[in-house]
């Protein structure tokens, strides 16, 4: 097939395009300037913003609870626990390798912005399967759950699914090797993790490892600016470079996205099967099947199979508990009442921590007014801005800044 034989983006480039009618997704002459006032992809902006409201570290949730109730599982969920647990670290570490090598060749500066965001949240989805790893068990089982992925069969096919297209474009970068990689990307952020996904939020539900699931809500919640972010990259190519969406090269997608489905069915079917409590075989097809109608038909196309346009009825439990907006609401109570703001500041010497941490414990106290990321000294802060937020009722001032935090009582961090 021909295809655009990609040019990787020099690092500086004082020739390169400031006309944004010239940007393009791939393909362009770009200056790696991170401009934020003239972007030419504008839901780069909402993205972005997103992105950052979202930050959080995976030691603000106390997983006491867990430590006491994983010896207590049942063999069958505690085998799910940790094959789940290895199949979700090994692709979460296989991402944040991954997207560097892209942006080399994505030439829109505003949407590599976004992608070494994304590599970071991924980095920080590793370490949240650390902590849960290392609250639950000795560090042998560590090693052996961490490292099951090479030696279970299923977990080897499914992870060398991706890791193959990936390769790929290591080896030959054009046009159409970069769209399959982009494909499994979606796929692997809207289809793959899934079934480890409902599994942690079951076990939640039938009143077991609750901090194992918040967690996941944490990294569900990612995961979904993460698959925003690609579709937006593939509609925004196939606008641009039509020759990447031939009907011989769709077919291609398409079945990659139906091999997506397909693995990640059957391993939902091993892995949990009809031996857990509120699961079974049917429900993991059911749901993961809907999900892959909703993602190809997200990206314009019909959906791929006949049954299960909707969400089926015995899943809906699992929109609830993903729900990014929920999450956000319990993320900032999480924040507050499972990790107190002392713990939190003994437990880092990274300055760029403690400072996000006083921007998201104690935003005004720090300067971040309407919006701004700019430091003052907090004596100025202190004499120009109302009083934190402990006081009542908020301030006016406060509803441009973490909106979400106006109504909690945080006290000051001095």
């Amino acid at each position: 097939m021909n295809t655009i034989k990609l040019k990787k983006n020099a690092l500086f480039n004082p020739e390169g395009d400031t006309d944004l009618r010239h940007r393009r997704m791939i393909g362009g002459n770009t200056t790696n300037l991170n401009d934020f006032n003239n972007m030419r992809y504008k839901w780069v902006s909402d993205w972005y913003r997103q992105a950052m409201n979202n930050f959080w570290i995976p030691e603000e949730i106390n997983l006491t609870q867990d430590t006491k109730d994983y010896p207590h599982l049942d063999q069958a969920e505690r085998t799910a626990y940790d094959k789940i647990l290895s199949f979700l670290v090994f692709l979460d570490s296989l991402q944040s390798n991954n997207l560097p090598t892209i942006s080399e060749y994505i030439t829109a500066n505003e949407v590599n912005l976004c992608l070494h965001i994304q590599a970071f949240q991924e980095c920080v989805h590793s370490q949240s399967y650390s902590y849960m790893l290392d609250s639950i068990c000795s560090p042998e089982k560590r090693n052996e759950i961490l490292y099951q992925w090479k030696t279970d069969e299923h977990l080897l096919k499914r992870n060398t699914f991706i890791g193959n297209c990936y390769n790929e474009f290591q080896e030959s970068q054009d046009g159409f090797t970069l769209m399959k990689t982009l494909i499994a990307n979606y796929i692997l952020e809207g289809i793959y993790f899934y079934s480890g996904f409902m599994f942690f939020y079951n076990l939640s539900r039938n009143g077991k490892m609750s901090g194992s699931a918040q967690e996941i809500r944490y990294i569900n919640r990612d995961e979904n600016t993460h698959l925003w972010l690609f579709r937006n990259i593939i509609l925004e190519l196939k606008k641009e470079e039509p020759d990447l969406f031939t009907p011989d090269k769709v077919k291609i997608y398409e079945y990659m996205m139906r091999e997506g489905v397909k693995q990640e069915i059957e391993w939902g079917q091993y892995v949990i099967g009809d031996n857990i409590q509120g699961l079974n075989r049917k429900m993991i097809e059911d749901y993961i099947q809907y999900l892959g109608n909703l993602r190809w038909s997200s990206l314009g196309f019909g959906p791929l199979y006949e049954e299960n346009h909707k969400e089926p009825e015995s899943m809906h439990w699992v929109s609830q508990y993903s729900n990014a907006n929920m999450v956000k609401t319990d993320f900032l109570k999480q924040r507050v009442r499972l990790m107190p703001k002392v713990q939190l500041w003994k437990m880092t010497y990274n300055p760029f921590t403690k400072y996000i941490l006083l921007r998201i414990l104690n935003p005004l106290r720090y300067g971040a007014i309407n919006g701004l990321t700019e430091t003052f000294p907090l004596k100025t802060i202190n004499k120009q801005l109302p009083p934190p937020l402990s006081h009542s009722p908020p301030h006016p001032l406060y509803k441009n800044v973490f909106p979400e935090l106006h109504m909690l009582s945080v006290p000051g961090i001095d």
